[in-house]
């Protein structure tokens, strides 16, 4: 069983109260425009950190953090990228993989919106976590915290804090 605090968008800021709510997570999990290398770094010796790269993120983040991570977390396949879409309206990169490689957790960032959505067609959850940073228009960090037991993804929670 392992518990996961998702995140995206952070656009290098971590909120103070971020590292709390997160503190009993296992893992963390950065779904792209992460700011820079520092903050990947911060969240990195704080908790294990798997994270793809964003839009606005630097050669030093690419360097590190690739565009797709696709892994298995207990009995769960996971595909996580920053611009991926939802389901109806995935990316078509991101629909190639789906079909192919057919995960049961998608996991997308960019939009600043938080989204938890099954995907009928394609038997896989869909979340993304909105924005854990200060930049865009959202007016509220949201970020999510769930266990994956065995091939159950269970006990989502939504996490909002103020800007």
């Amino acid at each position: 069983m392992k518990r996961i605090g998702l995140i995206s968008d952070t656009h290098t800021y971590l909120h103070p109260k971020l590292f709390d709510s997160l503190k009993e997570c296992d893992e963390i999990w950065h779904a792209g425009d992460i700011g820079n290398i520092e903050t990947a770094d911060k969240l990195a010796s704080f908790k294990p950190l798997r994270a793809v790269y964003g839009n606005i993120d630097s050669y030093q983040v690419r360097a590190v953090h690739p565009r797709f991570q696709m892994f298995q977390c207990e009995d769960v396949k996971v595909l996580m990228t920053h611009i991926g879409g939802y389901p109806g309206r995935y990316e078509p990169a991101v629909r190639r993989l789906i079909e192919k490689e057919k995960p049961g957790l998608f996991i997308s960032g960019h939009s600043h919106i938080l989204k938890v959505m099954y995907d009928k067609k394609h038997q896989l959850l869909h979340i993304n976590p909105g924005a854990a940073g200060k930049s865009g228009l959202h007016k509220v960090i949201t970020f999510v915290r769930f266990t994956i037991d065995g091939k159950q993804i269970k006990d989502l929670e939504v996490v909002e804090l103020s800007r």
